[in-house]
């Protein structure tokens, strides 16, 4: 089935987009419930944006992010370790992805990676941020493969049971990973 990429109303489709993210991040009710919250929070500051992933009508993965702004919460919780390892520079004059998540049933095909490239080939800042879970996973291995780095590890966010990495990436992402793949 062909996945089609394009601008999504986020607000509009929060349920769908969460239940896409709880599928691929295993949250349960409560969690998504917070997370709703969240979402139509970030949708409302400047420059926020968001891109869908769609197959037979069906939402299948999302992508949303903003321009990095140090008051938001996100930024206060990293920038202390950014700092120690002399990378806060990089919460300046950055495109955050806040999320990006695809279902299972449509992961490994390329999906999570246009989302990505997409939204960032359209940010106006020279740099990418992003935090993923401190392990090694397919996720971590696309965001690799793109270009993102690490740039702090072991980030604690309270009430978030795992460590996260901090990632960045200049603009334009790499489109293909360094084997060619």
């Amino acid at each position: 089935m062909d996945v089609v990429i394009g601008p999504l109303d986020l607000s509009a489709h929060v349920d769908e987009a969460l239940a896409v993210q709880a599928a691929a991040f295993g949250l349960g009710p409560d969690e998504v419930a917070v997370r709703r919250q969240i979402v139509l929070r970030h949708m409302t500051y400047p420059g926020a944006r968001a891109l869908g992933a769609t197959a037979g009508g069906d939402l299948v993965g999302f992508v949303y992010g903003m321009p990095n702004d140090r008051s938001h919460w996100w930024s206060t919780v990293v920038e202390p370790y950014l700092r120690a390892q002399g990378n806060d520079a990089w919460l300046d004059d950055s495109f955050v992805i806040t999320e990006l998540h695809v279902h299972p049933a449509h992961q490994k095909h390329g999906v999570g990676r246009t989302l990505i490239t997409t939204i960032t080939d359209a940010a106006t800042q020279p740099r990418s941020i992003l935090s993923a879970i401190d392990t090694e996973s397919p996720a971590r291995g696309l965001y690799r493969s793109l270009g993102y780095q690490d740039l702090a590890r072991r980030v604690l966010f309270p009430s978030a049971p795992k460590p996260y990495a901090v990632m960045g990436a200049p603009l334009p992402l790499r489109r293909r990973s360094p084997a060619g793949r």
